[in-house]
């Protein structure tokens, strides 16, 4: 008796998160016949560990934090009472616990089987070029679309293996608000999450290893940031590494315990165990919890694709259209290319592979891809700044404008911040914007914009947004540009 073959399809999409979900429905609404294979939850880290439960923690921070300042802002000639600091935790994580439905993907796994998807549940595997395996089940493809996202990539320290850690994900599920916390990582998850937890009343340390914030962001507005979290209550040293971690509480008879153990009376002890990390600076620094936020790596391990002539563990290389080079009839989307590891970047290339499957010829342009710090205020950037584009070739000059004196910003009570503008001065458009203000990540939409569509300087110059708002930032800047570009400007900077 022979085993039946392999099941067909016209694509198999390995991941169901923001960019392989959208594609299976996508290509099923377009009648396609689509297996999508996934291990964990449909619909992602970003709807249930990542961008909605933080998003919602952020928020109930920022709302604790307003209360504070009412007095200033005139809406109460007295301070208001605030709750401890463990029951509005609480009350926080019901919140947020809600808006990521609890992790449960019962309704996005609906949805797609609804459009007639047909879901596997497993870890899938290329096991010949054609055809991929899911717990001994074979799957046949036309196409194949690699989707399968990152992982958190913890740091090399010596100890770190025995202390109280959380990736993102487990900060973003778990029920409990530590004494203190050392956040290992100065990129935007580790600033939001540094900035949440402070204003919660938990003692936070950030340490980042290189000499300013969010990477190659803006140095002036990752200054600003620094300045931000500090007045937080959040302790922020750059410029420096862990070197060792050493894990463990103590108990009342001062005997030494390893932390994740259970005591006996029957405790668990990381939420009050102390963990002590030696800093490059020569410092310690003590926390109850370490959070791991030093970056991602995509998830190319165990796919299989050296057999389609390909190599695991880094990203893989596409093309414009999302095809994978390399490898016939493949196509990748979301946190495997490397480009931009945000949800709207797999949204978008999911549009693409999408469009280009169902026979067309859409090309991506990633120039333009917003990047998003939803700190309070919010650190927004799009294109290259200065030293980027110069390194690039390109005759970059830059314009900023201090928002302190913003009437909106004054208005609002918000603290100000710092909007920097790159164009390229060949060209006379703008290339890149950096800023650090109030609703920064929707008012950056403008930049956002005008790159993408290389809208002309005095175009941009030319136009007249509302008094009072925050857009009215962008006039100044745009203005000294336009003249800087200008033939007659030659020279300025």
């Amino acid at each position: 008796m022979t085993s039946p073959g392999p099941e067909s399809f016209d694509v198999v999409v390995l991941g169901a998160g923001s960019a392989g979900g959208n594609i299976a429905l996508g290509l099923a609404r377009a009648g396609r016949r689509v297996a999508l294979v996934e291990a964990e939850r449909v619909g992602g880290g970003c709807k249930y560990v990542a961008c909605i439960p933080s998003k919602s923690f952020l928020r109930s921070a920022r709302a604790r934090h307003e209360v504070r300042g009412l007095v200033e802002l005139g809406a109460t000639g007295v301070p208001l009472f605030l709750d401890d600091d463990d029951l509005a935790f609480r009350s926080a994580v019901r919140r947020r616990d809600e808006l990521s439905q609890h992790r449960v993907d019962t309704a996005a796994a609906d949805e797609v089987t609804a459009a007639g998807v047909e879901l596997v549940r497993g870890r899938g595997r290329v096991v010949r070029p054609g055809v991929v395996a899911v717990d001994g089940r074979e799957l046949a493809y036309a196409d194949l679309v690699l989707a399968s996202g990152s992982s958190p990539t913890p740091p090399d320290v010596p100890g770190l293996d025995t202390a109280a850690t959380w990736t993102s994900e487990q900060a973003l599920s778990a029920p409990d608000r530590p004494a203190s916390l050392l956040v290992l990582g100065g990129g935007a998850l580790g600033c939001e999450a540094a900035q949440a937890f402070a204003r919660f009343g938990v003692r936070v340390t950030l340490v980042e290893s290189g000499e300013h914030l969010l990477g190659p962001e803006q140095p002036d507005v990752a200054a600003r940031l620094a300045d931000v979290l500090r007045a937080d209550g959040v302790d922020v040293r750059t410029g420096t590494t862990p070197e060792a971690v050493t894990a463990g509480a103590t108990t009342p008879s001062g005997a030494t315990i390893p932390a994740g153990a259970i005591t006996p009376a029957g405790a668990i002890t990381p939420a009050g165990a102390t963990n002590r990390v030696s800093l490059s600076d020569g410092t310690e620094v003590t926390a109850a919890r370490i959070l791991l936020a030093t970056g991602r790596a995509p998830n190319t391990q165990g796919l299989g694709l050296d057999l389609l002539g390909l190599e695991e563990g880094g990203a893989l290389t596409v093309d414009d259209h999302c095809r994978v080079v390399g490898a016939a009839r493949t196509w990748a989307a979301g946190d495997l290319t490397g480009i931009a590891p945000y949800t709207h970047t797999a949204s978008y290339q999911a549009r693409i592979v999408v469009a280009n499957l169902l026979g067309g010829d859409r090309v991506a342009d990633t120039g333009a891809l917003p990047r998003v710090v939803y700190t309070e205020p919010a650190v927004a950037s799009v294109g290259l700044g200065a030293e980027r584009a110069r390194e690039q070739g390109i005759d970059a000059v830059t314009a900023r404008v201090d928002l302190d004196g913003l009437p909106r910003v004054n208005t609002e009570g918000a603290g100000g911040g710092l909007l920097v503008l790159t164009a390229d001065r060949a060209r006379r458009v703008l290339i890149g914007a950096s800023a650090i203000g109030p609703e920064a990540d929707s008012w950056l939409a403008e930049a956002v914009l005008a790159v993408r569509a290389a809208v002309p300087l005095d175009v941009l110059a030319d136009v007249v947004h509302a008094f009072p708002t925050f857009g009215t930032a962008y006039e100044p800047a745009l203005q000294e540009l336009a003249e800087a570009c200008s033939p007659a400007g030659a020279g300025g900077a």
